[in-house]
Formats: C-alpha cells, structure tokens, sequence
C-alpha cells in the first residue's frame, strides 16, 4: 500500500469486520453488502463486483496488494462496476450462496472469491484470485475486468440471460430433494470409499492440498466402535499421527494451521481457524478414548492451551482466526533458519534438534528457511547420537520452550477478534468434553465462561447474533450459530450436570425449527425472515467443518435421547431423508450427518449415575470410567436429589433413576429401558464392556 492510499478512506472506514477495515484505505470505492450498493448498480446499470474473502487468507492479502491497492485497477473498478466487498466469516450466508454458483460454473472455488453479478444480485461470471499480469491459461484480473465490462456494455441482454439460467439452475438443486432408503448398509459404503480415499503412506485422504478431515477420523472411529474393524482404527490413528508430526502442526506453539499444500502435512498454509482447533482438538481426545494412548491427550492439551493463550478475549469468547501473514510474508512468524536456531541453542545441541525436526541449511522450505516438522523419531535421534531416550526427549522438550521464548520476541500474525458464536459453539463442545474426558477443571471453567458470554451478550430477544467484536453484537445468527451452540452446550451439561445448559440447549434447538426449517427436510442457512438471496440455501456439506444440518441433527437426536422424549422424531426422520441420496452418493462430504445416522441407527445408551450428592468419590470413580471409555452412541445424564426438580422439566425419566441405599448408582438404558443398576465399579466395568 502506497503513502498516498494509506491516506485515503472507502465507506468501509466504518465497518466493524477486520477485514473489510483491511481494504479501508484502498482507492476502490468499496461498498459492505447493503441495499445502497444495489441501487446505485440499479440507478447507474452497471454490473456489480462481488469480493468475499476474510483477514486470515494469504491470497486475499496478495490481491489486495497487487489488485485492490493500484490505481489503475481502482480507476477501471469505480467507472465500470459497484464494487461490493464481504466478509465470509461475517455473511456466511452471502459466501455460501455465491461460492455455490462460482462452484456450478468453473468447478473450482476458493478465497478470495471474486464474482460479477447482475444489478439484481445474480451471478453471471466468477473466479478466485486473479493474479494481476496474463499468465498461460489464466487472465489478469485487468483484462477480466475489461472485457466484462465491453460484454456489460455491448452484450447485456446475454449476460443477464446467463445470470438468470444460473440462477434457475441453483435454485433447482436446492428445492429438489431426491431420497433414497436408508440403511446400516450406508455406514459400510461409506467406511469403504474412506478406505479408497485413504493415503496409505502419510495418513489422511485424497491428494494434496490436504486438509485435516476430523469427520472423516470420527467416521472411522464410529466404524471401529461399531464393528471391530481393526483396520478404521488404524487408518485414524496413522493420519492423527503423520497430522501431528507434520509442519501443518505448530511444533511450538501447539494449534493446527488450516491446511498443508503437500501430501506429508509438511509445508501448510499458516492461517490458523477457532474452528480447526475445536474440531481437531476433540478428535484426538476422541482418539486417547479409542486407543488409550497418552500422546493424542497430548496433542488436544497442546492445542487448547493455544487456544486459551492466543486465541481468548478477556469476556471469555474465542477470537475467529490468525493471520497466514507476518508483515506481508507468508509463515514468518513460524518459519527458522539453521543459524537462529544455533545461536539459540548452541551448536552441537542444535545438531540433536534439527535432526529431529528436518532443519537443513539449505532450508525445508523457502531458501534458508525451515518448517519445524518430525524427521526423525526420538529413538532414531538417540540411537544417532548414542543417547538414553528420556535424556533426548527432554532436550527437545527444553529446547522448543527455548525457541518457543525467542518466537514470542517477534512480531505476532494479526487475530480476527471477532467472536463468532457458531464457531464459539465448536470451542465450548471441546473444552467441555476434553475438559471431562482428561480430567482439566481449567478446560470446563473455559467453556462454561464462554458459554456465559455467548448467552449474555449475542443472545437478544430470542435471536442469536452471529459475532461480537469492540462491545457490540452484531448481525443475525445463522443456522450454524444456533446448531453449534446446541451442540456446544449439550456437551458443556454432560461436564458439568447443570441443567440450565440442556434447558438453554432445548431452548435454541426449538428456536432453530422455528427460524430455519424447511418444510421438505432440513434447515435453511439464513432465517426465513432475514433478507433473501437469490436463492435460499440448504447447507449440506460437511467439510472442513460440520453442515448446520449435521449439526442441527446432532443436537437434536441428543437431546431426546437425554430427555427421554420423541419431540424431534418428525424432524429428524426428515432430515436425513432430505440428505439420503447425497449421504449414498458422496459420503466424503458427508462424514459429520453419517456419524449422526450412526448414532440414530443405534442401539443409543442413555447412562445415568444417580447419587446423593455430586461430590461422592464412588460417583467421581463411576463418571471417571465412563468417560475414558469411547462410547459415541450414548449420553450421560448425573441425578442427585438436589437437581430432581430441574430434571422433572426437561428429563423427566431420568428422576426414576435413584441411588439405591445411599450408594452411587449406574443405570445403562437402552430407549429408556434400563437394565440391572450397578453400585460398584466393578459391576459397572462389566456393562461398559458388553457396550464397547
């Protein structure tokens, strides 16, 4: 950005999105999304430039370097077109519906998103990043800009005609629900076209880019639980493995970068999202259930302490993202040369670390510069340099804590501060269920201080509010928001046993059918009474994170396994009958609302531990054991006298469940049927095991 641009201010000068405020001082005359936009387009008849990205993206900061901030660019932008500019993170709903319709017409997607649309909203055109000279087989963003505004110009008629075909045909795939039958069978193709997608040599599926999967790991773990199939067991375990050895893990800092631009994990894309970190988290705490094994403890520790360390606001909500980019270089923050490191460890303790870490003087990655990821093994360090293992994996231990010290001296990649409520959701679901699976009282405490927030302040005359950031809430929540918030605090009552979570719980569920049900199956992302697009999407895909409607589902079947009661059979019957075909078809992208099938097939086990009080140490035992167990298709529920009369409102079946003769007492229910109690742990340990 030149002195000069720097001087200059848009109408986004007043936005409170990071990322709108980041093209603030560009010399295009940037709208936000809003009806003044659209008249003017209207009023003038131009064509309007639509560019959708977020403050995290490394390729929607080069566009705005080489496109957004040049003069020439500016000049042919603000005579041709009304140029709109949109925050995902904050209108999810406005990039779902147009990355869509760039999908339909080139195949690709991605951000930034850049798409040409009618007076009327309607798209006719659309890319990603357009570089800003020709290069083969790829037009600069200039000459796009040009000869869609002679096509605007000569060939009007055309263009909107197209838009309008678009639009028809986008339309057509969100009002038509095919539906297929639905069996257990589904479960085995799809557990079959994972083993087909999956790298046998580093873990994870499908070629590069690769992106960490954590519904395809929780898929094959389902399939493990659900058959002994030893083989999802390891498949999900060699991918959570080569993930956590590879750069795309931040080996000092903890916390998962968004994706790795080869097949090894090695060399990532730096930005780091709330949302990866919440899901990835979870799936190894899910996988130290499965497996036992304290390194995937390890890892979720690693994460959720980065999470609270940088990425947690003093109200106790969770900040969105952190930047790919330090002062305009891609990884800097991240990345090492040889000499730093041995200048900071001295150098034949350096020698050890780059042995373990793939440190070259060459570099790993750009000239001279490395991505610290596992090349050797801790027992192929020792045995190279003649060395007891605990001496070697201690030095390693004291040696990223040395590195760790020195990175925190240099400049830090800017945060997204927003607070996202969704993806808050995602964080309160982890740090709940990690928080009471590894024991962490620190972890609870973070969720339930973030779920207070969340309720307090994006919650508003029964509407939830998508983000909060500089003490205000802002927009209206979308479908994700209100099923990731149920699903978050389900998650935040079986840590804690407070009913007012599963009552708020019930609350936003039943708010959600109300606001966002389609009457054919399934839930709309935007609220049927908030401004329309040109078409009303139906979210579907679960990737990289869960559908509002594999979420919605979720919540959903959870809740009346919990309270006992059907009240949302209907919806969730039709739910998946809405998604059957496309659960058959490409269960890939489907992984999240398999696993709900997986839990509505069954059997679902209701546990509930009754005592006397919360604090009997033979009850703390009971809960402990449950919860080092991997058992995905259950719900646990604690009664104590204290709690009988929240209970009676929300879960009445469970207030029949009473500790006999003083004891703790352990029910297994299976559809509210429970079998004989158990009051020991042993006898407990016995029904555990008929359930694993």
């Amino acid at each position: 950005m030149t002195i000069e641009s720097a001087e200059k201010t848009n109408r986004l000068i007043t936005e409170n999105s990071p990322y709108l405020l980041q093209h603030a001082h560009n010399p295009v005359d940037w709208y936000a999304w809003n009806e003044e936009a659209f008249e003017k387009a209207k009023k003038e008849n131009k064509p309007v430039f639509l560019s959708i990205g977020y403050s995290s993206c490394h390729w929607c900061h080069v566009m705005e370097k080489e496109s957004f901030s040049d003069e020439h660019i500016a000049q042919i932008l603000n005579e041709h077109f009304i140029s709109i500019k949109v925050d995902r993170e904050e209108r999810q709903d406005i990039d779902d519906v147009y990355m869509n319709a760039v999908q339909a017409m080139t195949g690709t997607g991605g951000w930034p998103l850049s798409v040409f649309l009618t007076p009327d909203g309607m798209p006719f055109y659309g890319g990603t990043y357009f570089p800003p000279k020709d290069y083969p087989g790829r037009p600069s963003f200039e000459r796009i800009l040009i000869t869609i505004a002679d096509a605007w110009k000569k060939n009007r008629v055309k263009l909107v005609d197209s838009a309008e075909k678009i639009s028809i045909a986008l339309s057509g795939l969100t009002a038509e629900i095919k539906t297929v039958s639905l069996s257990d069978e589904i479960l085995i193709q799809a557990n079959s076209q994972i083993k087909k997608a999956y790298d046998e040599v580093n873990g994870g599926f499908g070629a590069a880019p690769k992106f960490p999967q954590p519904g395809c790991i929780l898929l094959l773990l389902n399939y493990w639980h659900r058959t002994d199939d030893n083989k999802s067991l390891e498949m999900a375990e060699t991918t959570l493995q080569k993930m956590a050895d590879g750069g795309i893990y931040d080996q000092l800092g903890g916390g998962f970068h968004r994706y790795a631009t080869d097949s090894e994990w090695r060399v990532p894309h730096f930005e780091k999202m709330l949302y990866d970190q919440a899901l990835i988290s979870k799936i190894y705490v899910q996988a130290f259930q499965a497996s036992g094994k304290e390194f995937y403890a390890q890892i979720a520790r690693d994460i959720l302490e980065y999470v609270l360390n940088e990425m947690t606001d003093k109200n106790g909500g969770f900040h969105s993202t952190q930047d790919a980019d330090t002062q305009g270089k891609e990884g800097e923050f991240y990345i090492w040369e040889m000499e730093e490191i041995e200048n900071i460890l001295g150098r034949q303790n350096a020698e050890i670390f780059n042995k373990h870490y793939g440190v070259t003087n060459k570099g790993n990655f750009e000239e001279r510069k490395n991505i610290l990821h596992i090349n050797k093994t801790i027992e192929q360090v020792a045995e190279r340099f003649n060395e007891p293992r605990d001496k070697i994996k201690n030095f390693l231990s004291e040696s990223r804590k040395k590195l760790l010290e020195h990175r925190l001296k240099r400049t830090f990649p800017e945060k997204d501060d927003k607070i996202i409520t969704g993806w808050n959701g995602l964080m309160i679901s982890s740090f709940a269920f990690s928080g009471a699976v590894l024991n962490e009282p620190k972890y609870i405490e973070a969720a339930q201080k973030c779920a207070n927030f969340i309720l307090d302040a994006l919650y508003k005359n029964k509407r939830l509010m998508r983000y909060y950031r500089n003490d205000k809430a802002s927009n209206l929540g979308v479908l994700d928001d209100y099923a990731f918030l149920a699903c978050g605090l389900i998650d935040l009552y079986e840590a804690v046993f407070n009913p007012k979570w599963l009552i708020k719980a019930k609350e936003i569920t039943d708010q959600m059918i109300e606001l966002f049900e389609n009457h054919k199956g399934g839930f709309y992302l935007a609220a049927k009474d908030t401004e329309q697009l040109f078409i009303q999407n139906i979210p579907s895909y679960d990737s990289p994170i869960p559908s509002g409607n594999s979420a919605a589902v979720m919540a959903m079947l959870k809740l009346d396994s919990i309270t006992g009661k059907k009240t949302y059979a209907s919806h969730i019957k039709d739910l998946f009958n809405a998604f059957s075909a496309q659960m058959v078809q490409m269960p890939l992208l489907m992984t999240y609302i398999l696993s709900a099938f997986d839990f509505y097939s069954g059997p679902c086990k209701e546990i509930v531990i009754a005592s006397e009080s919360a604090n009997d140490e033979n009850a703390k035992k009971m809960l402990r054991k449950i919860r080092e167990t991997f058992l995905p298709n259950s719900v646990l529920v604690f009664h104590s006298p204290s709690q009988t009369n929240e209970l009676k409102k929300i879960a009445p079946f469970v207030t029949n469940q009473l500790a006999i003769n003083g004891k703790a007492t352990a029910y297994v229910c299976s559809n509210k049927t429970c079998g004989k109690p158990a009051t020991t742990i042993k006898e407990l340990e016995m029904k555990i095991k008929k359930l694993v």
